[in-house]
C-alpha cells in the first residue's frame, strides 16, 4: 500500500464526493483502509474502520468526514443551461467562469459557471453581491432537449474542477477538497501507522457524510460507534494572507496542528485539549490554538451524542476556504499524523475515564 502523502491527497481529493454522493471517495478510502482494519458502513453511507489494539476500551473514535461542498441540477432552461441548488456553504462571488463537472448516469459532463457580464449590468447591480439563482452552468447544448440527450437529469450532482498541483514551493500542495479530504488523508495515515504500533484502545476510523449539508453522518455514526471519547479530523482556516490585518491572523501555515479551542459547534472537554496540548509539547510538535466565533465540525454533534463525548477537533491549516481549491503545507499536514497518533497512544481507559471524572 503506497501511503505517500502526494498520491495520498491526490487520489482521495481527485474523487468526486459531494454531499450525499460519497460513493467515489467511500471507495477510494475502503482501498486504503483495508489493511488497517474491519470495514462496515452505516445505513447512511459512513465508512467505519474498527482496529482492535491491546484492549477492546475504550473506544476512539477517529472521525473525519469525506464529501466537499458541490452543486445538484435544479433544472434545465429553455435554452440548454442548467440551473443550481449548492450542497454546501458556497460564497457566490468565487463561482463565475469557473470550471466543473456534471456527473450524469452516462458520464461526466464538462461546464463552466456563468453570470451576466458587468457590461450588462445597470449601475445598481454592479454595487450588488451575486445572488447563486442567477447563477447557471453552461454545458454548450442548444435547448432543454440536447441537455437532456447529453444525459443531464434533476437531482445530478455537480462538482469543481480543479487538478492536484505541487506549487513551485514542494511542502505546498493546491487542490480541491482539502475541506476535508485532508482529514480522511490524516485519518488513513494514523490507522496505518497505528497497525504497527501499540494503542492501549480500540480505534474507530469514521469517514462521514453529508458534513456540509448539517452534520448529517456523524449523528449516525456516532450512535453506532457509541465513542468513550472523539477526536475530529478536519482541515480549518489559515488567515495568513492579504487583507486581514496581523493581529487578526489566528491561524497560519507552517505552524502546525490547530487545536480547537472553541467554535460555535464545541467547546472541547478541557482535561482531553490538556492532553492533546501536552503531547504536542512532549513530542516537540508545534500547535497553534484554534479559537473562532464563526464555523463548526462533526464534534457538534460528536460531543452531543447519546450521554456526552469527550471530543477534540485536531486541523490542518488550510487556505481559501469552499472555494475550487484550497492551499496546504504537507509539514503541517504530517504533524498532524504524528500528533493524532501519539495522542491516542496515551488514551488507555484510566485516561479517557479520567476526562469526565
Amino acid at each position: 500500500m503506497n501511503l505517500d502523502t502526494y498520491t495520498l491527497l491526490k487520489d482521495l481529493t481527485g474523487a468526486d464526493a459531494p454531499s450525499g454522493y460519497e460513493k467515489e471517495a467511500r471507495e477510494v478510502l475502503a482501498g486504503y483502509l483495508k489493511a488497517a482494519g474491519e470495514l462496515s458502513t452505516d445505513k447512511l453511507g459512513s465508512l467505519i474502520c474498527r482496529q482492535q489494539g491491546s484492549a477492546v476500551a475504550p473506544k476512539i473514535m477517529l472521525a473525519a468526514h469525506m464529501d466537499e461542498i458541490g452543486f445538484m441540477v435544479k433544472n434545465i432552461t429553455s435554452g440548454g443551461f442548467i440551473k443550481f441548488l449548492p450542497l454546501g456553504g458556497w460564497f457566490s462571488q468565487v463561482l463565475p467562469a469557473k470550471r466543473v463537472k456534471v456527473k450524469t448516469a452516462r458520464g461526466p459532463i464538462p461546464g463552466v459557471i456563468g453570470s451576466k457580464p458587468p457590461h450588462l449590468m445597470t449601475a445598481g447591480e454592479q454595487k450588488k453581491p451575486l445572488a447563486m439563482e442567477d447563477l447557471f452552468i453552461d454545458i454548450g447544448a442548444g435547448s432543454r432537449k440536447e441537455a437532456e440527450r447529453f444525459g443531464v437529469r434533476p437531482g445530478d450532482p455537480i462538482v469543481p474542477v480543479f487538478e492536484f498541483t505541487v506549487l513551485k514551493n514542494p511542502d505546498l500542495l493546491a487542490g480541491k477538497a482539502f475541506d476535508n479530504r485532508a482529514g480522511c488523508a490524516v485519518l488513513t495515515k494514523v490507522l496505518h501507522k497505528l497497525k504497527k504500533e501499540k494503542h492501549p484502545n480500540t480505534v474507530y476510523g469514521t469517514a462521514t457524510v453529508q458534513e456540509e449539508v448539517g452534520l448529517r453522518g456523524a449523528h449516525t455514526a456516532a450512535f453506532e460507534v457509541a465513542p468513550d471519547a472523539a477526536i475530529i479530523l478536519e482541515c480549518r482556516i489559515a488567515n495568513d494572507f492579504p487583507g486581514v490585518d496581523a493581529q487578526d491572523i489566528y491561524s497560519r501555515m507552517g505552524k502546525g496542528p490547530q487545536i480547537t479551542f472553541h467554535d460555535p459547534g464545541m467547546i472541547p472537554n478541557r482535561k482531553f485539549r490538556d492532553l492533546v496540548v501536552k503531547t504536542a509539547k512532549e513530542e516537540n510538535i508545534p500547535c497553534q490554538i484554534y479559537a473562532v466565533n464563526t464555523g463548526g465540525t462533526d464534534a457538534g454533534v460528536v460531543h452531543k451524542s447519546r450521554s456526552g463525548v469527550p471530543s477534540i477537533v485536531i486541523g490542518v491549516p488550510v487556505r481559501y476556504f469552499h472555494s475550487h481549491a484550497g492551499i496546504l503545507r504537507r509539514s503541517d499536514f504530517e504533524q498532524v499524523v504524528s500528533l493524532v497518533t501519539e495522542v491516542v497512544k496515551r488514551m488507555d481507559d484510566a485516561v479517557v475515564s479520567g476526562f469526565t471524572e
